[in-house]
This record gives C-alpha cells, sequence and structure tokens, in this order.
C-alpha cells in the first residue's frame, strides 16, 4: 500500500499554479496542505479559480504564515528568485523542493546571476539541485531533496535533441532551434503585448538578442555530451494561442544513420515521449492538456541536414506536468501517476 503525501504549492494564482492544482486534486496519493498567495490571502481557491469549485476547499494562506514544513513536498510555481529564499530552511526540515522557476537550473552562478540579473541568495546549493528532466535524470531524481523543474521550451527542444547529442551524430555547434510558444508561457500578467486582442491575428519573434532559456539548454546539453561545449542559435516566438510549444529543430548530421530508428530505440521505454511515425508532423493541440512531448524526426532530402519537431504543452510537460512527473520519481510513486490524461481535443 502507498502511503498518501502532504504537498503545498507556493504560489497557487498563476497559470502554472492552477495547472499544478489541477493535477495534484485528482492525484491517488496526495493530500493538498497549504497553497500561499502574497495578493489573494483568504480568499478561497474556487473563487479565484471557479474550476476548482467542489474540488478544492483550501483558502490561499500567505508564504511567510503557511506550515510549509508539515509537508513532505512543496513546490514553488512562483517567478524566478522566490524558491532561492525558502529552499535551504525547508530542507532543513526534512521538505523536499521542486522549483518551476529558473532558481536552480543553471550551475554556473555567474551566468545565472547574468541572466536573471539578481545575486543568487542560495549558492551552495545549486551544486546539490537536480535537473528535473526524468528522460536523462531519472536515477539522481529518485534521490533527489531539490528539483529544478526544466523550463518549457528547454524541454522541447532538449527532448529533441538528446539522441543525436547522446551518439555524437550531429554538428554541436550549428544547432538552429526556431520555437513558438502559446501566450500562457508568459505568465499571467497584465501587459499589453500579451492581450489577446493585441497578439490574436498576428505572429513575432522576441528574445532575439538572448532568451533567458539559452544558457539553460546549452549548460544542461553541454553536461550530457561528456562536457563538450554545445551551442544553438535559439528563436522564440509568440503564437496567437492559449497553450502548447512547437520547436522546430536544424541540425547538421556528421554520417548517415536511421533517424526513425534512432529516436524510436532512443525514447522507447519513455512513458511521455511519442516518437510520430514517419511522414507524419506532430501539432500542439495533439498534447493539449496532457504530460506528452511528441517528436517527429526527419532527414532533409539530398543534404545531410536533420530536422526535428518537438510539440509539448507548456504548462504541462513544460512545466506542472513534469513537476508532478518528478514528484512522483522522487517519492517512489509510479512515474505516470495523476498524469495518465488524454489530449483534450478540440
Amino acid at each position: 500500500m502507498v502511503n498518501t503525501i502532504k504537498v503545498s504549492v507556493v504560489g497557487g494564482t498563476g497559470y502554472t499554479g492552477i495547472e499544478l492544482l489541477r493535477l495534484l486534486s485528482h492525484h491517488p496519493y496526495v493530500e493538498i496542505d497549504h497553497i500561499t498567495s502574497r495578493g489573494d490571502v483568504g480568499s478561497l481557491v474556487a473563487d479565484i479559480y471557479p474550476s476548482m469549485r467542489g474540488i478544492i476547499s483550501n483558502q490561499f494562506v500567505d508564504p511567510d504564515k503557511a506550515d510549509l514544513k508539515s509537508s513532505d513536498v512543496v513546490f514553488f510555481a512562483t517567478p524566478n528568485g522566490i524558491a532561492m529564499n525558502y529552499a535551504k530552511k525547508l530542507l532543513s526540515e526534512g521538505v523536499r523542493v521542486i522549483d518551476l522557476a529558473a532558481d536552480f537550473r543553471i550551475k554556473d552562478v555567474a551566468l545565472w546571476e547574468k541572466w536573471y540579473g539578481m545575486p543568487h541568495a542560495c549558492k551552495d546549493l545549486l551544486g546539490e539541485a537536480i535537473y528535473g528532466l526524468p528522460e536523462i535524470n531519472r536515477d539522481q531524481i529518485k534521490k533527489a531533496r531539490l528539483v529544478a523543474n526544466p523550463g518549457c521550451y528547454p524541454t522541447a527542444i532538449q527532448l529533441g535533441l538528446l539522441p543525436l547529442i547522446k551518439n555524437n551524430l550531429i554538428d554541436k555547434n550549428t544547432i538552429i532551434a526556431d520555437a513558438k510558444s502559446g501566450i500562457s508561457g508568459a505568465g499571467k500578467k497584465l501587459e499589453s503585448s500579451f492581450l489577446m486582442a493585441e497578439a490574436s491575428e498576428s505572429f513575432k519573434a522576441y528574445g532575439i538578442e538572448g532568451h533567458r532559456h539559452l544558457p539553460e539548454i546549452e549548460e544542461t546539453l553541454s553536461a550530457y555530451a561528456a562536457g563538450e561545449r554545445v551551442k544553438l542559435t535559439f528563436v522564440p516566438h509568440l503564437l496567437p494561442m492559449v497553450r502548447g510549444i512547437h520547436a522546430t529543430i536544424y541540425v547538421d548530421a556528421k554520417e548517415e544513420f536511421d533517424v526513425s530508428d534512432l529516436y524510436e530505440s532512443f525514447y522507447n521505454k519513455e512513458p511521455f515521449v511519442d516518437i510520430m511515425p514517419a511522414s507524419t508532423c506532430p501539432d500542439t493541440k495533439s498534447v493539449r492538456a496532457s504530460n506528452i512531448c511528441r517528436i517527429a524526426p526527419y532527414r532533409e532530402r539530398g543534404t545531410n541536414r536533420v530536422i526535428i519537431l518537438s510539440v509539448i504543452d507548456n504548462l504541462m510537460k513544460g512545466a506542472a506536468g513534469q513537476a508532478v512527473q518528478n514528484m512522483n520519481i522522487m517519492m517512489g510513486f509510479e512515474e505516470v501517476s495523476g498524469l495518465v490524461l488524454g489530449p483534450i481535443t478540440p
């Protein structure tokens, strides 16, 4: 018999937070302990999110007043720079921490501070934190106290590249990742460029001079390549839809190989990676509200170019779903617990 655990969510009012609550409220081995919010203290979760009526009866509490040490696991669905101020104390109390922001994703402190524009408040935990991409770090996640949940773009792009990097089949300095995200990837904030009236019927790139997910991708893939430097050209785009990420990745192959066989063999035991049949392309709606990453690898005719198409739901495999997957691994639950959810159509 599997014991139930107590779980708290710090930052329960954002899109990632409410998606996390949706998953945890139906998880067979989870009891939701505390849900925090600084702006909605005392309000019922169901009053802010009517979708939770009859499902979650909790009120939002102040994160500084919540007894978080009563939980077995605490998720931080907060902006960057928050979890690093709580993690050390929680770990000292025997609580496991999963950060859905970027506080512990990058090991290089100077690099992190450069990209995130603030001093790191918990440098001594960076070496312990495990990067929560189960497809490469499952064994480390099992023993982890602190997990850094990957970013949404990095998840889609890295899953698209891992078989090629692992087998040293491509030029690691000429990778191009052309990626698009739905508006929810920017979070729940009132900025004119993210209003649907502004984004609808439009399509644009952003972060051309540098996106915060770029160093995360390059550092993780370089470590996976046994320290050999991996360099990307990464261009993100904003799509006029609510959720979903589509990454089209272009690489130069160093030799001939069967790309379909490579990907099917690499991911054949992964519960949340689906390699598409030959001559098909994945679409974002096919993974909507699921924890699945669908990948279609192609070899371009007449060249050494390989093209990989990778799609995820940015709020699920790109955030909350992957966080629950990591919790399952950490706590010894079946990895798919609470995540066997078919995509929503239409």
